[in-house]
């Protein structure tokens, strides 16, 4: 299936950041030059729309997996990226995702605390032990936001930034995140999966003061009539 992605979403831009709210199925980066990214959307979006000739520094802070929409944190300096990426390593910076689970949670909150493991191989990641090679901490917290029939919307805190922790932990739990076939959902979901970054808390880094940004949900959210539901 051939997607068009429309214009780039701004949620908030100056001369150190730019913050866009992702769509679905959209490549954060790391993917072939001739293919799309939302790394080379936005720089295209730079240039044009401050007329910069030649190449436009960007650095990616936040990353999403393809499937996954909201916001996400790019650097125009490098002195700002250094900052944000150094923020987000010492965990100063507040993740709030909303998520769409299969099944009803008996817990209304609840923190999460896992050990994950990449196989690379498969494109996977999988819970294990703690003093297993290359095992790395999980943790987040959720509450559950409302619940309808046998679907639950969450409101997940992340404490830590593992890859595809929220899909796995959640999952591991037997409540996996709507569409996320690779990780157990037994339906397909519009477009994507139904797991949204939706704000970010952080200290600007040069200003210093804290900032906000919040992302609106994508319209997919309202085309499935079990999600549409629950907001």
């Amino acid at each position: 299936m051939s997607l068009s992605f429309g214009p780039l979403e701004v949620i908030y831009e100056d001369n150190h950041l730019l913050v866009v709210n992702k769509p679905a199925m959209l490549p954060t980066m790391g993917v072939a030059s001739d293919k799309p990214s939302l790394l080379g959307h936005a720089k295209e979006y730079i240039r044009h729309t401050y007329n910069k000739p030649g190449n436009v520094y960007l650095g990616i802070v936040s990353r999403l997996d393809a499937p996954v929409t909201g916001v996400v944190l790019l650097a125009r300096t490098s002195k700002a990226a250094a900052r944000l990426s150094e923020a987000f390593r010492l965990h100063r910076v507040k993740k709030c995702y909303w998520a769409v689970v299969e099944g009803s949670l008996d817990m209304p909150e609840a923190t999460l605390e896992h050990y994950l493991r990449k196989d690379e191989r498969h494109r996977r990641v999988h819970v294990t032990h703690a003093d297993c090679p290359d095992a790395q901490l999980a943790r987040l917290q959720y509450r559950v936001l409302r619940q309808h029939q046998e679907l639950a919307l969450l409101e997940i805190m992340l404490e830590t930034g593992r890859k595809h922790q929220i899909r796995v932990q959640l999952a591991k739990t037997g409540h996996p995140i709507l569409g996320d076939l690779k990780y157990g959902s037994c339906e397909k979901f519009p477009l994507g999966l139904a797991l949204h970054a939706r704000s970010l808390e952080l200290e600007h880094p040069v200003r210093r003061e804290t900032i906000s940004f919040e992302a609106h949900l994508p319209a997919s959210w309202q085309k499935h009539a079990g999600v549409a539901a629950l907001l």
